[in-house]
């Protein structure tokens, strides 16, 4: 994930989604999470709430003028698949047009939750091994040898980790430079303007939060199964999910592109995308709430055996299996790394979760609780939309899973 910014606010429309038809209940929860929302006080609260606090009296639009984010959208689960959706707002302040179920937002950092489940679908079938090592499998470009690849090799377990010892480079890329080609990014050569994907690190000895790792795994993808990434995502994923709005192309074609979420800077002013057109895999899916809650359900029902349309079982669970702990200072919370996803808890209140937050200004949250069967992803297109999310989340585990 990027780091989260800060932006304007507008005013809000709210458009219902899936849920003209909901239940009474449903309505009523829709009606409590979207006026129940609680200052952000820490991560912690945010999935441990104090009993004592006060309930919350802001309103989703009272936090979207607060945190100055034009436009939500808004998908629940539960166990039966998706229970309602939301939409709320502007996608673009300088025109006013509003955000629909159609809207497509960057998913930022949580496409590396996507890329991980496509890396565990070609190692159930047997394609890739974890913890071999990848230059046994790349073909246009191979991690280069140097004092900290003698002592430990670079793998696709510690790529998906962020334990493969590559640097923390961001990319950066103005829509109007040259673009680099997978293999430039990789090696650093202009006009790439990132750091190589060279091991700067022992392997395995550290996590490291790595962008360009996944970059890696984007090409090992594409050498093993000579599809290019957006191209494997679609027939893999997107196609059996039905994720019509789902892409790793970009920029998007025409009919898409009246339909995208532009980034709000802290000015509030209206900045063009700055999504890179090679290198997606750590941060270059395009998608809607609906598609990623699409996507988090059949994770959870692969957990918990009911489907193996992507993964098995077995694959599911190792996906969410604790491989390290991470230093909890890092984030205000114990979190654990998966196979690209983030983890905490355990037992009823086991969570898998992958944010996002790309500049200028575009943020995401998927979170699930995958032995309850529900999960909620929230999309924004303002730089605080990420504190915003957090928010949403919280009154979403309050409401559904805790019953307040």
């Amino acid at each position: 994930m990027h780091r989260p910014v800060t932006v304007l606010g507008i005013l809000l429309a709210l458009v219902a989604g899936l849920s003209a038809a909901a239940p009474a209940d449903t309505d009523a929860r829709i009606v409590r999470i979207e006026n129940g929302l609680r200052p952000f006080t820490s991560p912690a609260a945010m999935l441990q709430p104090d009993p004592a606090e006060p309930d919350g009296t802001a309103t989703l639009a009272d936090r979207m003028r607060q945190y100055q984010v034009p436009g939500v959208g808004i998908a629940a689960v539960t166990g039966g698949g998706i229970a309602w959706a939301r939409s709320c707002g502007v996608l673009d302040a300088a025109t006013g047009a509003p955000v629909t179920a159609a809207t497509r937002f960057e998913a930022a950092s949580t496409s590396k939750l996507v890329t991980a489940v496509l890396a565990l679908h070609l190692v159930q079938a047997g394609r890739l091994d974890l913890d071999r090592d990848v230059n046994d499998y790349l073909k246009s470009w191979r991690v280069p040898d140097n004092d900290h690849t003698r002592v430990e090799k670079v793998t696709l377990r510690r790529l998906l980790t962020h334990q493969a010892g590559l640097p923390t480079t961001n990319f950066g890329t103005d829509p109007d430079d040259a673009v680099p080609t997978l293999v430039q990014v990789l090696g650093g050569v202009l006009p790439a303007v990132n750091k190589p994907a060279v091991p700067e690190l022992v392997p395995g000895t550290r996590w490291q939060y790595s962008n360009i790792g996944y970059v890696l795994i984007q090409q090992l993808l594409e050498d093993v199964t000579g599809r290019p990434f957006p191209e494997l995502a679609e027939a893999t994923l997107f196609r059996p999910l039905g994720m019509s709005a789902s892409s790793f192309r970009y920029p998007l074609d025409p009919p898409a592109q009246r339909q995208e979420a532009m980034p709000h800077d802290a000015t509030g002013a209206v900045r063009r995308p700055i999504m890179h057109r090679s290198a997606f895999a750590h941060g270059g899916l395009t998608t809607t709430p609906t598609d990623l809650a699409a996507f988090a359900h059949e994770i959870m029902r692969a957990y918990q055996g009911q489907s193996d349309r992507i993964l098995s079982r077995e694959s599911a669970r190792r996906l969410l299996h604790h491989e390290l702990e991470l230093d909890p200072r890092m984030f205000g919370i114990p979190l654990g790394e998966g196979l690209g996803v983030l983890l905490t808890g355990e037992g009823v209140d086991l969570v898998f979760t992958h944010p996002g937050s790309n500049l200028p200004g575009l943020n995401c949250w998927l979170i699930g609780w995958p032995e309850r069967g529900t999960a909620v992803v929230v999309m924004t297109n303002g730089a605080q939309g990420e504190v915003l999310a957090m928010e949403v989340v919280a009154a979403f585990h309050r409401v559904y899973n805790l019953g307040r």
